[in-house]
């Protein structure tokens, strides 16, 4: 069962099938088969903002948590104050992901706590899952004991999505929430709008309710309709 901290939800889309993986493959491929047996600790997301980072790691629990494990994921950026205390208590996990390990560095209590934590991990034979802007290399832990156990985690480096990728994952999450979204209106959203998928997403969650309101298709008149009231 899913253990999250209050005011955290893991969101109902972050699925290992609502992700279009494009360069990104490797780094689903291997998350997916770290639910089932192996003796593989676990894996480092590294990228910049908008690559999946976050959505891989939520699908990552919710996939553990459908394989009846004990999972958790905290995203320290989102939780209010971050301290060592926010590492307690989930050592006895399957699985665990943590977003943002970026904030933990050049902090000597979060990364002795988060030290622990993975030990704790280790010794109850759970998986830990992270996720960070930085390079492993370029993270800067004061802890020599902390960066050679997150070193021994799997490493990838995810890359953003080339615009054709952009329309292909665009188009796999119209699939999931029952639209269609034609080439013509795809292409034009990629115009109009930012070319980073959080943003291509949200505008694609509104034109969904808009259609879902008016009770039309997502044709290039109507979202451009949509577009024109929201600005």
């Amino acid at each position: 069962m899913q253990q999250l901290p209050l005011g955290i939800t893991l969101r109902d889309s972050a699925r290992f099938v609502t992700f279009w993986p494009g360069p990104n493959a490797g780094a689903m491929d291997y998350l997916a088969r770290l639910t089932g047996p192996g003796t593989d600790m676990g894996a480092w997301l590294w990228g910049p903002a908008a690559v999946g980072k976050t959505h891989l790691l939520q699908a990552v629990c919710s996939a553990a948590d459908q394989a009846g494990q004990d999972t958790g994921y905290l995203p320290l950026a989102s939780l209010s104050a971050v301290g060592p205390g926010v590492f307690e208590g989930w050592g006895v996990r399957d699985l665990l992901a943590v977003d943002d390990v970026d904030l933990v560095a050049g902090r000597a209590d979060l990364e002795r706590a988060l030290f622990r934590l993975y030990n704790e991990l280790a010794e109850h034979g759970g998986r830990l899952v992270i996720s960070s802007v930085a390079a492993p290399g370029a993270l800067s832990l004061g802890l020599a004991d902390l960066a050679s156990r997150l070193g021994a985690l799997v490493v990838f480096q995810m890359q953003a999505l080339d615009d054709a990728g952009m329309v292909d994952a665009l188009r796999l999450r119209a699939r999931g929430r029952g639209l269609e979204l034609p080439d013509d209106t795809a292409r034009f959203l990629m115009r109009r709008l930012p070319r980073d998928m959080a943003s291509l997403c949200g505008w694609l969650d509104r034109f969904d309710m808009a259609s879902l309101s008016a009770q039309r298709r997502l044709t290039v008149p109507f979202v451009r309709e949509v577009l024109q009231t929201a600005r």
